[in-house]
Protein backbone atom coordinates (compact mmCIF):
# COMPACT_ATOMS: atom_id res chain seq x y z
CA UNK A 1 0.00 0.00 0.00
CA UNK A 2 1.87 3.44 -1.31
CA UNK A 3 1.97 6.01 1.59
CA UNK A 4 -0.97 8.27 -0.38
CA UNK A 5 -3.44 5.37 0.38
CA UNK A 6 -1.92 4.71 4.04
CA UNK A 7 -2.46 8.59 4.74
CA UNK A 8 -6.04 8.47 3.43
CA UNK A 9 -7.14 5.22 5.44
CA UNK A 10 -5.70 6.96 8.41
CA UNK A 11 -8.14 10.03 7.54
CA UNK A 12 -10.98 7.94 6.79
CA UNK A 13 -10.37 5.81 10.12
CA UNK A 14 -9.83 9.33 12.36
CA UNK A 15 -13.28 10.58 10.92
CA UNK A 16 -14.98 7.09 11.43
CA UNK A 17 -14.12 6.93 14.90
CA UNK A 18 -15.06 10.93 15.29
CA UNK A 19 -18.39 10.27 14.42
CA UNK A 20 -18.87 7.71 16.61
CA UNK A 21 -17.02 9.36 19.83
CA UNK A 22 -18.95 12.64 19.54
CA UNK A 23 -22.45 11.48 17.99
CA UNK A 24 -25.48 13.64 18.51
CA UNK A 25 -22.48 16.97 19.42
CA UNK A 26 -22.86 19.12 16.35
CA UNK A 27 -20.04 21.39 18.46
CA UNK A 28 -17.58 18.59 18.93
CA UNK A 29 -18.18 17.05 15.63
CA UNK A 30 -17.05 20.22 13.74
CA UNK A 31 -14.18 21.20 15.82
CA UNK A 32 -12.74 17.60 15.91
CA UNK A 33 -13.32 17.51 11.83
CA UNK A 34 -11.52 20.82 11.72
CA UNK A 35 -8.73 19.64 13.67
CA UNK A 36 -8.26 16.43 11.79
CA UNK A 37 -8.77 17.84 8.27
CA UNK A 38 -6.38 21.08 9.46
CA UNK A 39 -3.46 18.29 10.66
CA UNK A 40 -3.67 16.43 7.73
CA UNK A 41 -3.79 19.78 5.43
CA UNK A 42 -0.87 21.09 7.57
CA UNK A 43 1.61 18.19 6.72
CA UNK A 44 0.79 17.13 2.94
CA UNK A 45 3.42 18.51 1.53
CA UNK A 46 5.75 16.84 3.93
CA UNK A 47 8.72 14.38 2.12
CA UNK A 48 10.83 13.38 4.66
CA UNK A 49 10.18 9.80 5.38
CA UNK A 50 10.87 9.61 8.95
CA UNK A 51 8.83 12.84 9.99
CA UNK A 52 5.45 10.74 7.76
CA UNK A 53 5.95 8.31 10.05
CA UNK A 54 5.93 9.94 12.95
CA UNK A 55 3.01 11.84 12.14
CA UNK A 56 1.26 8.51 10.85
CA UNK A 57 2.24 7.23 14.35
CA UNK A 58 1.00 10.13 16.29
CA UNK A 59 -2.42 10.11 13.88
CA UNK A 60 -2.88 6.33 15.13
CA UNK A 61 -2.22 7.08 18.66
CA UNK A 62 -4.94 9.57 18.50
CA UNK A 63 -7.32 7.15 16.99
CA UNK A 64 -7.10 4.50 19.42
CA UNK A 65 -7.43 7.34 22.12
CA UNK A 66 -10.58 8.94 21.14
CA UNK A 67 -11.86 5.48 20.93
CA UNK A 68 -10.93 4.03 23.97
CA UNK A 69 -10.78 6.45 26.23
CA UNK A 70 -13.34 9.54 25.24
CA UNK A 71 -16.80 8.98 26.62
CA UNK A 72 -19.39 11.52 26.26
CA UNK A 73 -21.49 13.34 28.95
CA UNK A 74 -24.77 15.09 29.53
CA UNK A 75 -25.31 18.53 31.48
CA UNK A 76 -28.36 17.12 33.34
CA UNK A 77 -28.60 19.98 35.78
CA UNK A 78 -26.92 22.77 37.15
CA UNK A 79 -24.21 19.90 39.19
CA UNK A 80 -24.74 17.05 37.47
CA UNK A 81 -23.47 15.10 34.32
CA UNK A 82 -24.70 11.90 32.98
CA UNK A 83 -22.40 9.59 31.22
CA UNK A 84 -22.87 8.10 27.54
CA UNK A 85 -20.75 5.40 27.25
CA UNK A 86 -20.45 3.40 23.85
CA UNK A 87 -21.24 -0.46 24.24
CA UNK A 88 -17.61 -0.88 22.56
CA UNK A 89 -16.25 1.09 25.46
CA UNK A 90 -17.89 -1.52 28.07
CA UNK A 91 -16.57 -4.37 26.63
CA UNK A 92 -12.72 -4.13 28.92
CA UNK A 93 -14.35 -3.21 32.08
CA UNK A 94 -13.61 -5.79 34.66
CA UNK A 95 -16.70 -6.00 37.60
CA UNK A 96 -14.75 -4.84 41.01
CA UNK A 97 -14.73 -7.33 44.16
CA UNK A 98 -13.76 -5.83 47.34
CA UNK A 99 -12.84 -9.34 48.72
CA UNK A 100 -9.61 -9.06 50.21
CA UNK A 101 -7.36 -12.08 48.62
CA UNK A 102 -4.74 -13.29 50.84
CA UNK A 103 -1.55 -14.65 49.81
CA UNK A 104 -0.46 -17.77 51.22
Amino acid sequence: MGQVAKDLQLLKTLHRTRQQVFKNDARALEAARIKINEEFKNNKSETSPKKIQELMKIGSDVELFLRTRVIQSIHTDHNTLKLVPRKDLLIENVPYCDALIQKQ
